[in-house]
């Protein structure tokens, strides 16, 4: 059980670091939204962009607050 618990840490490690990485990446915010819904899209995940967007702020409102 605590295998599976640091298996679950480090996926969520790794999707937060992914996420942080193409949020802060040099390109336009269309462009990165878009990589993300795609991303997204290939592991069976759909969002409408109203979601998508909400999801982006969320992230980036969380990642503002870590800075603080």
């Amino acid at each position: 059980m605590k295998g599976l618990s640091i298996l679950a840490a480090f996926l969520g490690g790794a999707a937060v670091g992914a996420a942080c990485g193409i949020l802060f990446a040099p390109e336009k915010g269309t462009d990165t939204r878009e990589r993300i819904v795609e991303a997204l899209r290939k592991r069976g995940i759909k969002l409408s962009r109203e979601d998508m967007n909400d999801l982006v702020d969320d992230i980036a409102d969380e990642l503002k607050s870590a800075e603080v």
